[in-house]
């Protein structure tokens, strides 16, 4: 009996179904009535090698998941009431890439699709299953129809394998975490400063010397020491290969990236003429090297594998034919292994300041015309480029590669927010978007995180209502939007149980964003599939995040008939019960807390002091949950805000009245939320204090951090004004004017003749170029503000 079941192209919006818990949302469905049942009597019946892929797939799940083991044969069924199911080849045009069809009914369910068609119809159809394992042996499902198809045809996940090692095992397990989700690209980061990690038989030093570092910081960085421990590891390019065909059963592309000319310190401690300058010693600071390195050093070695975090100087000569020569011999390694059209070369956070001092890279300058190290950059990437172009790949770049003029056929990431993948859309440009807010997943998904991150703060609502289209694009550059993907950097990732802690559940909202037509994303609906969603990660043994369950806070400024700031908490739940606790700062009792009325979960917040929000279940006593802030009041705090100057997209914190709503930071780059960002820029910005105040002194809290080429302010100018546009200097303050801390946090204080005043006029100076000799040289250095406070 052989079945054909066309496409449904149409269906009625009454009939979509709103129950079925489907990550990624499909685009159609409709639910009917009854179930299908799965049991030993089922088989599995594939029409051609893709079809087999996908049984195969599917009876591999069923045997590890649940126990049950089912037959899997080439054909069709004999006879319409045999139990089967059916994945067979669909292979009408008419229909997007990756489009599916899948029907359940009674004990007959057929995917039918068009190649990868049928395997996205596949795990459309695992998540179907029940999420309980059942003793019966008999796995029901609900009877329905589906189509869909994909929205983005990139839809990406990155490892980071370079800073912790993890092993083929986990790799394959990461693969399929991919394939549940419908994923078709797997970035795989294979090079960095603190590990090479794929074989290269023409040098086998960069496995035997540049796969292993003698130790790592401990703790956050700096760090608190080296743990002295020797770390590292590499894949063969037999384990590659394996990887490659383990992927592309599941129809996942690898793409594998070697990074350059930046981030190349560990191919430089394997050969070190890569680099400018063969002789100089490995630069790590004496608070973060580990013992053995000192020794090996003190004893002569001259180029180390490095051991802490950041960006070093120690870069491939770009003015070196050997190093080209090099990198054409590793990339010609590279890409026998992998078939992906897309080879990655990093081309990110590259400094110049060894370039800047190196004969040989202003020799290559002044040869080839160029303007300055930006512009040798460009030459880099471009060299690379016409190489790859020869072999018939394309080359991706993260968007450093814009600096100089893009490569002419090169594909942007755009990390650094969305400005590279605009720039590079409007000059039509492929491009690939991966904004570190929201979608770097090494940032903290919990405002009360308690596991060591990196910092950032992406929780999974941010997540979820990311649109990887800027709206700065008109509908012929937004064609240019490949698609997103979200990146693990595992500099505090070292076991697998917590990669999956980082990715799950995000990867999941991800996935839908990648895949799901704009109208069909509905965050309550989402929040809806998440508990099934859970039970599912259960049945993988894969660890996840439970923030979404974690009371969520937020401060806003006080509306006209309120006063200080108000906190605002809000529970999963809503007929879960919030109730506040607060203790003052300094000794005088307990503060009875002051709830708005008619507003559930909200505090004003008018006196210094740690509050507390407990949540409650509904009707009961039990505690849940809670979440604990520290308020530190001032003149300013609630006070309007104007911001003057241009945020980081990175840290934008919550906007101008971050600087102002009674929050210290007290964890550093843990807690980034509450710091505003600026790229090379000062920050100015006028407060309001809405009255004439007494004014005697003010002061910034800032955060401080230069191997992340984080600098505290150079000047601070405080200006008053009586009608906000005419401002007179009251007082400044230069850097010998800042007070630092051990964790970054620091703070300038601007003593004023007292004043009495309504407008402050606050201009808090960038360091600007960061010197040389420090990480980062060269380059504009940020500047992290916190909080403004304006005292007596």
């Amino acid at each position: 009996m052989k079945r054909i079941i066309g496409f449904l192209i149409f269906l009625p919006f009454s009939l979509f179904a709103q129950d079925l818990p489907i990550i990624p949302e499909p685009v159609h469905i409709v639910n009917n009535p009854g179930f299908a049942t799965l049991s030993a009597l089922t088989t599995l019946y594939y029409t051609d090698d893709t079809g087999k892929k996908s049984a195969s797939f599917f009876r591999d799940y069923l045997k590890e998941t649940y126990h049950l083991s089912l037959k899997i044969k080439s054909g069709h069924p004999a006879t319409e009431n045999e139990k089967a199911v059916i994945f067979q080849q669909q292979n009408n045009t008419n229909h997007p890439d990756g489009a599916y069809a899948l029907t359940v009914k009674n004990d007959m369910i057929i995917i039918e699709g068009k190649q990868a068609g049928i395997f996205y119809g596949t795990n459309t159809l695992i998540q179907l299953l029940p999420v309980e394992q059942q003793a019966s042996g008999k796995l029901n499902i609900p009877a329905c129809y589906i189509y869909d198809y994909p929205r983005f045809a990139y839809r990406g996940m990155h490892l980071d394998v370079s800073r912790h090692f993890f092993d083929i095992a986990f790799i394959r397990r990461y693969i399929d975490y991919l394939a549940y989700h419908k994923f078709n690209y797997f970035h795989w980061h294979l090079t960095d400063d603190q590990g090479w990690r794929i074989e290269i038989k023409k040098y086998p030093n960069l496995t035997k010397t540049g796969a292993w570092r003698n130790g790592t910081i401990m703790g956050h960085y700096p760090g608190k020491g080296n743990d002295n421990k020797t770390h590292g590891g590499y894949y063969t390019q037999e384990q590659v290969k394996d990887i490659v065909k383990y992927a592309a059963d599941r129809f996942i592309t690898v793409i594998p990236e070697i990074e350059m000319p930046g981030h190349s310190s560990a191919a430089i401690a394997a050969y070190p003429w890569l680099s400018c300058f063969p002789d100089e010693p490995t630069k790590i600071p004496l608070s973060m090297i580990s013992q053995k390195s000192m020794v090996e050093q003190q004893e002569g070695r001259i180029k180390l594998v490095q051991e802490t975090w950041g960006v070093f100087n120690d870069v491939f000569c770009a003015g070196k034919d050997s190093t080209f020569r090099f990198l054409e011999d590793v990339l010609d390694e590279v890409m026998k292994l992998f078939p992906s059209k897309y080879i990655h070369v990093g081309g990110d956070e590259c400094p110049k300041e060894n370039w800047k001092r190196c004969p040989h890279c202003q020799e290559r300058i002044k040869a080839e015309h160029l303007k300055d190290e930006h512009a040798l950059q460009s030459y880099f990437i471009q060299r690379i480029e016409k190489f790859l172009n020869r072999k018939g790949r394309t080359l991706i770049g993260w968007d450093e590669i814009l600096e100089g003029g893009l490569a002419q056929n090169a594909i942007v990431m755009s990390w650094r927010g969305e400005k590279g993948g605009i720039e590079a859309a409007q000059q039509n440009h492929f491009v690939i978007m991966t904004p570190g807010n929201p979608v770097y997943f090494d940032h903290a998904q919990s405002e009360q995180e308690d596991s060591l991150t990196i910092g950032g703060y992406n929780p999974l609502e941010k997540v979820y209502a990311y649109e990887p289209i800027p709206k700065e694009l008109n509908k012929e550059q937004s064609k240019f939007v490949m698609g997103a993907q979200a990146n693990v950097w595992t500099e505090y990732m070292d076991n697998p149980k917590k990669v999956e802690y980082m990715i799950f559940p995000r990867l999941s909202a991800l996935s839908e964003i990648l895949w799901s037509p704009g109208q069909n994303l509905q965050w309550t609906k989402f929040e809806k599939k998440l508990p099934t969603q859970f039970q599912r990660y259960g049945l993988w043994n894969a660890t996840y995040s439970k923030a979404f369950y974690d009371l969520k806070s937020s401060v806003r400024p006080p509306t006209d008939d309120e006063k200080g700031v108000i906190w605002e908490v809000i529970a999963d739940h809503q007929e879960d019960r919030i109730q506040f606790e607060a203790f003052p700062a300094s000794d005088t009792g307990k503060i009875e807390p002051s709830p708005i009325s008619g507003k559930p979960g909200q505090l004003a917040i008018t006196h210094s002091g740690t509050y507390t929000a407990n949540r409650f279940g509904a009707g009961e006593n039990q505690l849940l949950s809670s979440i604990t802030q520290n308020f530190i009041l001032n003149k300013a705090t609630g006070k309007r805000i104007t911001l003057l100057s241009p945020l980081s997209e990175k840290y934008p914190g919550d906007g101008a009245f971050t600087l102002v709503n009674g929050i210290q930071n007290e964890k550093g780059l843990s807690k980034s939320k509450e710091f505003l960002g600026f790229a090379g820029t000062d920050c100015i910005a006028i407060i309001d204090l809405g009255q004439e105040e007494r004014v005697g002194k003010v002061v910034v809290h800032f955060f401080e951090q230069e191997n992340s080429w984080i600098w505290k302010p150079r000047q601070t100018r405080v200006l008053v004004s009586e009608n906000g546009t005419s401002f007179n200097l009251a007082a400044e303050a230069g850097d010998q004017a800042a007070i630092p801390s051990d964790n970054g946090n620091g703070k300038m204080v601007i003593q004023l003749d007292r004043v009495n005043t309504r407008f402050i006029k606050i201009i808090i100076d960038n360091w600007g170029e960061i010197p040389a000799g420090k990480p980062g040289a060269g380059n504009k250095a940020w500047l992290f503000i916190d909080e403004i406070e304006v005292l007596d």
